[in-house]
């Protein structure tokens, strides 16, 4: 296992992001931030790479930001703010990444680390997976976005139980809540999400990331706009070259490029 805070690799046209530092359960440091960025990067520029994994090593997720690490410097009556923002910058490229993202999460995911996990577009999950907004615990508000997927994904009521509760939430509940979309076997974890990824490897990407763009937008965007952005992207599909391709095999009764996949989970 390399020493990096951020392991990246190419499997096929699936790249795999795993955070690293199993002896802080993955905790987030500015080590781990430049690494993300970095990975991210590579990822949107990168036309060879279809969807992307984001797991951890070492039996857990991401047991949020590294409180203990000290290695941020500036005004202390501004560094968590700053903090913050650095990270933010990942997150949001992240949110934004315009091909599938799968997060793999088993073990710990708390604070920081369950706002990274609902970053992904599907979640998928071990038995043993421990769900926790633990911001309450220590006087934090609710970071990296979690106030703003949580609602979204479960309603505002049971969001807010589970901030101002600060419980655990076990894999069978999560699934039921809708958190994650499947619970599979510990040790075959990371290999079901890249064979979930995988399905991907010929679809057209660029629709899907903009589709995916636009169905982000879906809570806070009156049916008028959308209707114009389906019409945009249609117009915009009309035209690419992969449309000309499909068109051409499917009016021939040729196999097509993108049959679709079986259901993910």
């Amino acid at each position: 296992m390399s020493e990096d805070a951020v392991i990246f690799e190419r499997i096929g046209k699936t790249a795999v992001i795993t955070l690293n530092r199993p002896h802080r359960r993955n905790a987030l440091d500015s080590s781990a931030r430049d690494l993300l960025i970095a990975a991210i990067r590579t990822v949107q520029t990168d036309r060879e790479i279809r969807s992307v994994v984001l797991t951890g090593a070492g039996g857990h997720f991401c047991s949020g930001a590294d409180l203990a690490g000290g290695d941020e410097e500036g005004d202390k009556g501004f560094i968590g703010r700053d903090v913050l923002v650095n990270h933010q910058r990942w997150y949001t490229a992240l949110m934004d990444l315009e091909k599938p993202v799968i997060s793999a999460v088993d073990g710990f995911a708390v604070g920081a680390g369950f706002s990274l996990a609902l970053a992904a577009d599907f979640v998928i999950a071990g038995p043993n997976v421990k769900l926790v907004a633990n911001f309450a615990r220590i006087g934090f508000g609710p970071d990296l976005g979690l106030m703003y997927t949580l609602p979204r994904l479960v309603g505002v009521a049971r969001a807010k139980e589970i901030v101002f509760t600060a419980r655990d939430i076990s894999a069978d509940e999560a699934l039921a809540l809708g958190l994650v979309q499947a619970v599979v076997p510990a040790e075959r974890l990371r290999d079901i999400a890249i064979e979930m990824a995988q399905r991907f490897d010929d679809a057209p990407t660029h629709v899907l990331g903009a589709a995916k763009r636009i169905m982000n937008r879906a809570y806070e965007t009156d049916r008028e706009a959308m209707l114009q952005m389906e019409a945009t992207l249609q117009g915009m599909c009309t035209s690419s070259s992969f449309s000309a391709e499909a068109m051409r095999r499917f009016f021939a009764k040729e196999a097509p490029i993108y049959p679709g996949a079986e259901r993910l989970f």
